[in-house]
């Protein structure tokens, strides 16, 4: 389909002129003798480009220039003015005009100017197109989750993405910490500038400093030319400081210092260089336990601690799985074109009984795995790991065997007997201490295994009296 150009001019020469040229470049052409007529067109339909004249009756050039701004945002704009009236033009420039030519008008410039305008609209369309799709991906909505523990990380999101405060994700590996960060970033004012992450336990203490904050030429031994370091990179964005405790306890002043006075040293300068990045930083230990035993300043924990995003494990969410599952499922059936449907129950319930020590992670790569090896319709326990696949014996999770067909609705409830009974065994069946373990009510509990056919055993550590 061809661009859609309108000509406004109230000279017959002019508008014929530029009509003739222009059609033979393969463009759709239409006239209007006013800018009045011009705007009545544009409202009743869409042009790609309107080419008009300043000078004219019934309203001027500069005028239709704003209404089109108003009415038709994505129509570009290419003023004709005289030499006498090039201050008019730059003004126009200044409302939202696109270019101008000056009269009398070069043809060959003026078909050079339009396919240079088209390309830079195609380009710059293609870039938000390409945005949204970054945001649509990383948009908290998309992190997959309807357990409570993950709502209450969706709520925790929103809040801190509006703002610009440093916020410490913490999560055992596996469980999607820069996936959270880069969903803060993208649903942030700082969206439009660089997403950095650099993992500090892959950084060679010696290159530490340089890879944070750069270095001048001849600082070092095979510095031959000026770097940047990362946060110098992240200039006006975020940047994630994954695994963050690994980060040298003698550099860990240097990092407090560039946070709090929002500057850095590159390695081999005195000159401080100014930074605006929002920091993010990540991590798999408990860095309340690595301050107690002095291997992280207790200064920077609680500059990196104003908002903590902390990421559960599969085991206390187990309810995702399944939406986890179908998730993979369709990314790899799209990324593969395989024609594999979904799960058998069998095997969902295998996938709900194992102990994912790798976390989301992981379960990603066993879907991946058993995509590659499944030729059927359906994902079954054969085409899972032979680790996982043992998991079907009886008494191998203290449940019955999958060798039978077992509902998802049933396989639930197995699981959760079982770890609701582990845990009150834990607790020598205190119900008020493994109700507070697994983050329901004391009610909610009783409900549970009344629900779940658990026996109710007395406990030998005295309860509270609203038990």
């Amino acid at each position: 389909m061809s661009e859609r150009i309108l000509i406004v001019d109230d000279e017959e020469l002019i508008r014929e002129s530029l009509s003739y040229v222009l059609q033979k470049e393969g463009y759709e052409i239409d006239e209007a003798e006013n800018g009045k007529q011009a705007f009545d067109k544009v409202t009743r339909a869409p042009y790609d480009i309107v080419i008009t004249d300043i000078e004219m009756p019934e309203m001027r050039g500069t005028e239709l220039l704003e209404k089109i701004a108003q009415r038709s945002p994505q129509t570009f704009v290419i003023i004709i003015t005289a030499y006498a009236s090039i201050e008019t033009a730059v003004d126009a420039l200044r409302k939202g005009a696109y270019d101008y030519i000056l009269k009398p008008i070069e043809f060959d410039d003026l078909i050079f100017r339009i396919k240079k305008l088209l390309v830079h609209r195609d380009l710059a369309l293609e870039n938000t197109l390409l945005r949204q799709e970054l945001n649509r991906h990383y948009d908290f909505g998309n992190i997959i989750g309807q357990s409570a523990a993950m709502q209450k990380v969706f709520q925790t999101i929103k809040k801190v993405a509006t703002s610009d405060g440093t916020v410490l994700i913490t999560g055992k590996s596996g469980t999607g910490k820069e996936l959270v960060a880069r969903a803060i970033h993208y649903n942030s004012k700082r969206q439009h500038k660089r997403f950095a992450a650099i993992n500090c336990g892959a950084i060679v203490e010696t290159l530490f400093e340089s890879e944070l904050f750069g270095h001048k030429k001849g600082s070092f031994t095979g510095a031959v030319a000026d770097k940047e370091g990362i946060f110098k990179v992240a200039e006006g964005g975020t940047l994630l400081l994954d695994e963050v405790s690994e980060i040298p306890y003698h550099l860990q002043v240097k990092l407090l210092r560039a946070l709090e006075q929002r500057e850095i040293f590159p390695v081999g300068s005195n000159d401080p260089i100014n930074i605006d990045v929002r920091i993010i930083a990540a991590t798999n230990r408990n860095l309340r336990e690595e301050v107690a035993g002095n291997k992280f300043r207790e200064d920077l924990f609680y500059r990196l601690d104003v908002v903590e995003i902390h990421l559960p494990s599969l085991v206390e969410r187990v309810d995702d799985i399944p939406l986890l599952v179908n998730h993979f499922l369709e990314d790899y059936r799209k990324e593969m074109g395989r024609n594999v449907k979904g799960i058998t129950n069998q095997a969902m319930n295998l996938l709900m009984r194992y102990h994912w020590k790798g976390e989301v992670r992981e379960l990603q790569n066993v879907i991946e795995r058993a995509m590659i090896f499944c030729e059927g319709e359906y994902i079954d326990t054969t085409h899972l790991p032979e680790y996982m696949q043992k998991l079907g014996t009886p008494n191998a999770f203290g449940g019955e065997s999958t060798s039978g067909s077992v509902s998802l609705k049933d396989a639930t409830k197995n699981f959760e007997r079982h770890y609701i009974e582990q845990t009150l065994q834990r607790h020598n069946s205190n119900k008020e201490t493994a109700a507070h373990e697994l983050g329901i009510s004391l009610s909610s509990l009783y409900r549970k295994m009344e629900e779940l056919n658990i026996p109710v055993k007395q406990s030998s550590v005295p309860q509270s009296v609203g038990e």
